[in-house]
């Protein structure tokens, strides 16, 4: 009886830890809706990119030959997908466009695959550019280059354009959004502070109790930085640990034998 007890509470603890799993699969709300305060402009350079909110689609009119620039928040976990939709004039000659990312300390990062570069023939209405980064890491090296959280820049021009069509009108359409990865991207580490553009200033601003700031990007993630602490990999670990006191339970049940009797009898 002592044995089905134990079994039992052991199954309770696994029932509960597959729980949190099965609330967790289910599919977040997007960060905004489209048309929502979507902007309606682009930067110029790093430090006037449009901010975007993951889940918008943000609009822009420029001239060919100008850089345009956005950010977006990203947080450990999370495989931002970034895509962007260049809409050509009725004439124009063949155009090469670009979409490039960058993190919060401005280097480029490398597309884990997409279309980042495309050539739009003479007389094509539009071109379409994707760019899927690798997954967001809580924390690195210092001298590697993986994504961490904070900012990120996206960076939309042509590269390759005949002189002649320079300054004709052009529409720019970009959107993001994230796939959560999970417990599979987790690492040991997290940084003291995103990777936000002036962030390091607010923080020593806020320690004096100073109403001045230096932050050049206020976009965060819906759920504030480091959201993504919980993770499936909790579940797995839980799951395998109750896993490995059910094995240590029937393994001692099978090998204890039919033990020896609570009473010896008088004179045995």
């Amino acid at each position: 009886m002592r044995i089905t007890r134990v079994l039992s509470a052991s199954l309770l603890m696994l029932g509960l830890a597959v729980t949190p799993a099965a609330a967790d699969t289910s599919p977040s709300p997007s960060a905004s809706q489209d048309g929502g305060g979507a902007p309606s402009v682009a930067g110029t350079s790093f430090r006037t990119a449009t901010e975007v909110e993951q889940g918008q689609t943000a609009t822009a009119s420029a001239s060919t030959g100008d850089y345009l620039y956005w950010s977006f928040p990203a947080d450990a976990g999370l495989r931002p997908t970034v895509k962007a939709t260049v809409k050509l004039p009725d004439t124009h000659a063949a155009e090469t466009w670009q979409i490039d990312v960058y993190d919060g300390l401005r280097r480029r990062q490398a597309c884990q695959y997409g279309a980042q570069t495309r050539t739009a023939a003479a007389g094509t209405s539009s071109v379409e550019l994707t760019c899927v980064l690798r997954t967001v890491r809580a924390w690195s090296e210092q001298w590697a280059d993986d994504p961490l959280p904070g900012t990120y820049y996206i960076r939309l021009t042509v590269v390759d354009v005949p002189t002649s069509d320079l300054g004709l009108p052009v529409g720019a359409e970009v959107r993001v959004d994230s796939k959560d990865i999970g417990g599979a991207a987790a690492v040991d580490g997290a940084l003291a502070q995103p990777l936000v553009p002036g962030a390091a200033v607010k923080s020593q601003a806020d320690e004096e109790s100073s109403s001045a700031s230096a932050v050049l990007s206020d976009i965060e993630p819906e759920d504030g930085w480091a959201s993504g602490w919980w993770s499936d990999r909790w579940v797995w670990t839980a799951i395998g640990g109750a896993l490995a006191a059910l094995a240590g339970i029937g393994g001692y049940a099978l090998t204890r034998g039919p033990g020896r009797p609570s009473r010896v009898p008088p004179g045995a």
